[in-house]
């Protein structure tokens, strides 16, 4: 039976070039397309940990997914791939808070400089390019610069994100921290531009902290030790170790949380509205794709997490917090934003898409999910500390 997209209209089977698709995002992107659509996927990623299972033969899908492991910096294969494809989905990036500090240089490079050739072959090929950036780019929000009880601190002008209005708002050039966004903010205007004066038919879409399965690493278990994931990841290894969580100044920021699984129902809209029939829905647009009503500081988050650790797990008692200066958790030239709250218009009106999913269910899916699958590692590592 054919598949319909919301307008009615047959949607034809593509072929889609993901780069970067074995991480968490693609992966759950991959289950969405091998079980809900007939696209076929061609996956190019370093890893392939995350899709194991989606690569098996004996999957009703499989002649329509392949692998490719290949680092895009330096393998010409990926201009063949991508100009053999209808759509190329970039994935690829270094998106962990504390690699901005310590690693600005390969931040530049990975999310920039590596990112200009896909852009590059899908302009000179006429294909279709589903860029993935952030909502880092946003900055600092105009509130922010208000003394803290100023009233306009309140006004959802000077704090809602806008992708057509809001400015992006950066730190100075030593505050390392911004090197990400700024990365990111450059490849969205090239891409921007080659759209103007070129044709480039383009999507960028501002993820707003997906959460959910297989997000970041665990350190010491299927990551570095000494490395440091995004704050859930952070914040689940403290849970399962049984140590503090680490509020950095006081977890006073603000964020908002969408769970994966919404998250990746507006991406597959994006990919049946940019279709020959409808490019007009997603064509030239950039989405903020988030969550609005699952905003709390990084303070509520942790106690919010620790409730619901308690329930799943039973080792879980005498579970608490603890402050730590971003100078001692991230090194010197941390900065941060107070919040980040993403105005939905935009992709309500062109893809009719709301996100579902409250933080209460997200958390206790994604908890339950890192508990499953790291406790029995992590009391084994604790018991054998020197191996």
């Amino acid at each position: 039976m054919a598949r319909l997209d919301l307008d009615g209209k047959e949607i034809t089977p593509r072929t889609i070039c993901l780069i970067g698709g074995g991480g968490f995002i693609g992966s759950h992107l991959c289950e969405l397309l091998m079980a809900h659509t007939h696209h076929s996927a061609i996956v190019i990623d370093v890893s392939s940990e995350k899709i194991t299972h989606l690569l098996e033969k004996t999957c009703s899908w499989s002649n329509r997914i392949e692998f490719h492991k290949i680092n895009i910096k330096n393998d010409s294969r990926l201009e063949t791939l991508i100009k053999s494809s209808d759509l190329t989905i970039n994935l690829a990036a270094i998106c962990t808070p504390a690699d901005y500090n310590t690693r600005p240089l390969d931040t530049i490079y990975s999310n920039f400089l590596d990112a200009i050739p896909v852009v590059k072959y899908c302009a000179e090929s006429n294909k279709r390019l589903i860029h993935f950036s952030t909502c880092e780019v946003y900055g600092k929000t105009i509130g922010s610069f208000l003394p803290p009880d100023h009233i306009l601190r309140q006004d959802p002008n000077f704090y809602i994100l806008k992708e057509d209005l809001s400015p992006c708002i950066f730190g100075p050039v030593e505050k390392q921290r911004w090197s990400y966004a700024c990365a990111k903010q450059m490849i969205e205007r090239l891409i921007y531009a080659e759209g103007v004066e070129h044709g480039l038919k383009f999507t960028i879409i501002r993820p707003f902290n997906w959460i959910g399965p297989r997000m970041d690493f665990i350190p010491g278990i299927d990551g570095p030790t000494e490395g440091i994931p995004r704050v859930l990841a952070c914040f689940s290894n403290n849970l399962l170790r049984g140590e503090p969580l680490k509020l950095v100044d006081g977890g006073k920021s603000q964020r908002t949380f969408c769970y994966i699984k919404d998250a990746i129902e507006a991406v597959l809209l994006m990919i049946t509205r940019i279709s020959q029939e409808n490019p007009e829905r997603a064509n030239g647009q950039i989405f903020n794709v988030g969550n609005p009503n699952n905003e709390v500081t990084m303070k509520q988050l942790a106690e919010l997490m620790i409730e619901i650790y308690g329930k799943i797990s039973v080792d879980s008692s005498n579970l608490t917090t603890v402050d730590v200066s971003s100078k001692d958790f991230y090194g010197v030239g941390y900065d941060d934003s107070d919040k980040r709250i993403p105005d939905m218009t935009i992709i309500n009106r062109q893809l009719g898409w709301n996100p579902k999913t409250p933080l209460q269910d997200l958390l206790e899916v994604t908890l339950t999910y890192q508990q499953q699958t790291y406790s029995q590692s992590i009391k084994k590592a604790m018991s054998n500390p020197t191996c």
